[in-house]
């Protein structure tokens, strides 16, 4: 098969991902060999490929929001011929203390797809069949990728904020994960507040009905409930303390983070204020999401790029070029 290698991170000018032929998995024990149809790329996959998350595997082939197509399983909820999306974490050991109280998410021991075990800049990959994750039928591959980590991380990101319906929320960045909170939102009769960098984010934010829209550390004109920030950047989490009201939280959105500046607690935290982070997702997170995607329609917008443009499409988003998601199309 075909896949996209990762073998010595770098900087993305030094093309760090290359065209290698590698044989087609073998899938272990519990594992389903998987064609893959569709992969959603990441700000995720930026920190691993330009080495800002510690190496795990080498050679690697990235990529966690994987659609595919069932080859072989021996499981009876995914056939063979099912379509399936593979998320972030891949697996978890079910024994320890966290996945024993209904916290999978902060596994000690767990698999990440991209990172810790082949992922979907491949033609073909294998995933633990108890991980895979049921598609809704009117979605289709492309719309569907992006779903699998920018929208379940940004969908439990507004359960750690604690968001409730009808409530002032703020957007802190604008990229793949906020563009689909922010329809959720909607749904949610909340009324939406954006800070982000980029006149294009900025555009659309608007066009899609934000309430207001300010540069990436500017504040809103009124105090919100809470505050996601999904810029890998303190400067921004600093801002979005700064916009909540009394007992408000921020959640960050980010699985690296530059630094968090020095800050005042008395003006920022104090008054019952809370600042969490958000550390991967559970499978039910998953399973709740694609459901509620499904009955308010989200389709996100899309930039499909082929195998070989892997490289073309990390630079993208590390550039803010696009203002939609970015999927890869391995057989494209």
């Amino acid at each position: 098969m075909r896949a996209c290698v990762l073998r010595k991170p770098g900087p993305l000018a030094d093309h760090p991902l290359a065209i290698e032929e590698m044989p087609i998995p073998v899938p272990a024990a519990g594992e389903a060999l998987l064609k893959v149809l569709a992969c959603g790329v990441c700000r995720t996959d930026l920190h691993i490929t330009m080495g800002e998350l510690p190496q795990r595997q080498n050679p690697l082939i990235p990529g966690h929001q994987i659609v595919a197509e069932v080859v072989t399983s021996q499981s009876a909820e995914f056939p063979p011929g099912t379509r399936v999306g593979v998320s972030w974490v891949g697996g978890t050991d079910g024994t320890c203390r966290y996945c024993q109280t209904g916290r999978e998410n902060l596994c000690d021991n767990p698999t990440f797809t991209g990172y810790t075990h082949n992922g979907g800049y491949a033609e073909y990959t294998t995933a633990r069949t108890d991980f895979l994750l049921p598609l809704p039928e009117k979605l289709s591959d492309t719309d569907a990728a992006p779903l699998l980590c920018a929208g379940i991380i940004g969908f439990r990101s507004l359960r750690v904020a604690e968001v409730k319906r009808g409530q002032r929320v703020g957007l802190f960045g604008f990229g793949s994960s906020a563009q689909l909170m922010m329809r959720v939102l909607q749904a949610w009769d909340c009324a939406v507040y954006v800070s982000t960098r980029g006149a294009n984010h900025q555009a659309l934010a608007r066009e899609l009905g934000a309430a207001w829209v300010g540069s990436e550390t500017e504040k809103p004109p009124e105090l919100l409930d809470a505050a996601i920030t999904f810029a890998p950047a303190g400067d921004v989490v600093i801002a979005a303390l700064g916009s909540i009201a009394k007992g408000g939280i921020v959640a960050i959105n980010a699985i690296h983070l530059d630094r968090i500046p020095q800050f005042d607690y008395d003006t920022l935290l104090w008054e019952e204020r809370s600042l969490r982070s958000v550390a991967n997702m559970t499978r039910q997170d998953g399973r709740d999401f694609l459901k509620v995607a499904a009955e308010i329609g989200l389709t996100p917008s899309v930039q499909t790029y082929s195998l070989d443009q892997a490289n073309d499409a990390l630079q993208a988003i590390y550039d803010d070029q696009s203002s939609s998601s970015v999927v890869l199309l391995p057989h494209g």
